[in-house]
Order: structure tokens, then C-alpha cells, then sequence
């Protein structure tokens, strides 16, 4: 006659522990470092505002030139002729806006693109469509 078995046996446990470990280890790397997606998803994020805000400005101005910004400086891709395209006409603090974005040689709804650097030097490209 057989004993009924109460719990684990001491080989059951230590193989579950093993099992554990090394999920941990090949899972940990994953959770070690996300600061470098962090940086680029909020990269992503104001790339995004600011080809949204570029897309809905030229929409605007089209309807009615009070109601939109005239993008059409030779370079547009400075803060100060981008800013009032953001939310409460203010680049996130940390990014800046660069590059040589010809709006005067590329014309009415064209498009130029913009560097957008954060503080850590993390970059991206925006793209700006030109109101002339």
C-alpha cells in the first residue's frame, strides 16, 4: 500500500528554483536599461507633435491666413518660428528645433525636414510643410 504525499520533495523545489533563475537571467536585461526607449519614445512624441501641429497649421492656413502661421522664412526650422506651432506656443522643455529648412525655395505645401535634438543629443527628423 502506497502513502498518500504531503507538500514537494526537496528535488521538485530545487528544480522550480533553477527553473526561476534562469528565467530571471534572460528576462533581467530587459528591465535593466529602458532609459535609452524612454529617450527615444519621447523623441517619437515631439517629433510627432510637431509634424501634427506642421499638418493641421497648413490645413488652417489654407481655410484662413489669420487663423494659421505663414511658414515661408528661408529657414523655418528655428524655436522661434516653430514654437507657436506647439501647445501653448512652447517646444518641451529639453528639445530644440535645427536644421535648413527652405520653405522660400520649396513652395506652397511642400514639405522640409527639421532636426529636433533633446538634451542627451538624441535626434529626429520632423517634417514641416511650407504656407506661402
Amino acid at each position: 500500500m502506497q502513502r498518500k504525499q504531503n507538500g514537494f520533495t526537496l528535488i521538485e523545489l530545487v528544480v522550480v528554483i533553477v527553473i526561476l533563475g534562469i528565467l530571471a537571467v534572460t528576462a533581467l536585461p530587459k528591465f535593466v536599461d529602458l532609459s535609452g526607449d524612454a529617450r527615444t519614445a519621447a523623441m517619437q512624441g515631439v517629433v510627432g507633435a510637431l509634424n501634427s501641429s506642421a499638418s493641421i497649421n497648413y490645413g488652417a492656413y489654407k481655410v484662413s491666413s489669420a487663423r494659421g502661421t505663414r511658414l515661408n522664412a528661408a529657414n523655418v526650422c528655428t524655436s522661434t518660428i516653430l514654437q507657436p506651432l506647439f501647445q501653448g506656443s512652447v517646444i518641451p522643455s529639453g528639445y530644440t528645433v535645427g536644421g535648413t529648412g527652405d520653405c522660400a525655395a520649396a513652395g506652397d505645401g511642400n514639405v522640409v525636414s527639421c532636426s529636433v535634438t533633446d538634451a542627451n543629443g538624441t535626434t529626429g527628423t520632423a517634417s514641416v510643410i511650407c504656407t506661402n
